[in-house]
């Protein structure tokens, strides 16, 4: 009789666990991406804020850390804009981050000037192409590709060409670059900086009789020193086998002082998950280790994943998968598993799961993927999975990837299946 309610209690704790995800995982997206992170980046140290967030939670869980203080620290460069971002079209100031995005890699530039105005069409000539060069000297080259409707992918290449060539090419004497664009732009980041700045407007305006270009930009070129953020929890039965769980914490952070891109789905989602699996798992203790790791730099290159696989807290031949959550947040369409080609044998396990409980609406695969932070594991070995949700909000790498805009259609099921995927592969040893 003990044994029964011990089973039915253990039954219930488990239940209770999963069930809290989606609670908790809220929670946590909308604390990353709110403005006081200012879009996790390295302008005003959103990001070492963030670090601080996801360390307290590990701390709370009782999640240990290989070292004193869960902290891996590196070095990067990047290109920032921490304060003055202004652009104005004859006296119109546009809006940073909705009505225009600047080029990650650009300069600062204060100042009134002239246009020289251009359709992409005309730059599949190339005496037009030269004539530009010499017309637009001292001058804002305007390139308007919003009527630019050809199907021949050899004109359109050259036509790109040539635009990359007049924005970026630091031989050609413009002051700068605006481009119109047709679809709204998405935004990186750099860890150099140009020649010279471009901006890609995405404004109805009529860009033929634009006169004058107001700037005045501030941009800064810095050494960081930014952070991945790891703990684990020991194994009842193979303490010195793992699986791995990662996901990264950095957004772009801001374009100005004003305007910050929140990055909820890309990835406090995918933060939220991997704490979820540490809730988890610190309340019902696995037979393997497990390692939790928030890395930083994702976006800038995957620079954080690829330092930790340089300078590993334990051998790599340990880890018997590993699993990278990015953008958890939608799920309206199922998943998408990333080297799930690869590894056939886990591919099948988790769609077996999913399929004898109805999780998530499909488990998609896909092949191999150098797009996240699994892909430095992969290279030198460690089997494992890029996994992200698909449909709902196609936010991007924009100011709209809010957290008042995520459905979180599948998170609490999504959590379900990676928690019995993960109990699959430690009881299946």
């Amino acid at each position: 009789m003990k044994r029964i309610v011990f089973f039915i209690l253990l039954i219930t704790s488990a239940l209770h666990a999963t069930g809290q995800n989606l609670e908790y995982a809220k929670q946590v997206v909308e604390k990353l991406s709110s403005p006081e992170f200012s879009g996790r980046g390295y302008a005003d140290k959103g990001i070492n804020l963030a670090a601080e967030y996801i360390k307290k939670q590990f701390v709370g869980m009782g999640v240990k850390p290989f070292n004193k203080d869960y902290y891996q620290p590196f070095q990067i460069t990047v290109n920032t804009f921490p304060s003055t971002m202004k652009l104005q079209i004859d006296g119109t100031e546009l809006i940073p981050g909705e009505e225009y995005l600047i080029a990650p890699s650009s300069p600062s530039l204060k100042g009134e000037y002239a246009v020289y105005v251009i359709d992409k069409q005309d730059l599949l000539d190339d005496d037009r192409v030269k004539a530009c060069v010499e017309s637009a000297s001292g001058k804002v080259l305007i390139i308007d590709e919003r009527n630019f409707n050809v199907d021949d992918k050899e004109k359109v290449q050259k036509a790109d060409e040539s635009i990359k060539f007049l924005r970026s090419d630091a031989q050609v004497p413009t002051v700068a670059t605006i481009v119109f664009s047709k679809d709204r732009p998405i935004w990186h980041i750099a860890r150099r900086q140009s020649s010279k700045p471009v901006f890609i407007v995405h404004k109805q305006l009529d860009v033929k009789n634009i006169k004058k270009v107001k700037f005045d930009v501030k941009a800064k070129l810095v050494d960081y020193q930014t952070r991945n953020v790891i703990g684990y929890i020991e194994g009842k039965e193979k303490p010195d086998s793992f699986l791995v769980i990662l996901a990264h914490y950095d957004h772009l952070g801001k374009m100005g002082a004003k305007t910050y891109f929140p990055g909820a789905n890309d990835n406090a989602t995918g933060i939220a998950m991997m704490l979820n699996m540490a809730k988890y798992y610190t309340a019902n203790p696995p037979n393997y280790s497990m390692a939790f790791m928030a890395l930083s730099a994702e976006e800038v290159g995957i620079v954080g994943a690829r330092y930790y696989t340089e300078h590993p807290f334990f051998a790599l031949d340990k880890i018997k998968f590993l699993v990278n959550f990015d953008m958890a947040g939608t799920g309206d369409e199922g998943i998408k598993v990333v080297n799930g080609s690869v590894y056939q044998d886990k591919f099948d396990l988790l769609t077996k799961i999913n399929n004898d409980n109805g999780y998530v609406k499909t488990v998609e695969t896909r092949g191999e993927a150098c797009n996240s932070d699994h892909c430095p594991f992969h290279e030198k070995g460690v089997q494992g999975f890029f996994i992200y949700t698909m449909g709902g909000t196609q936010a991007y790498h924009d100011i709209y990837d809010r957290y008042e805009l995520l459905p979180f259609t599948a998170f609490d099921n999504y959590a379900k299946l990676m928690i019995k995927f993960f109990d699959d592969l430690m009881d299946h040893r």
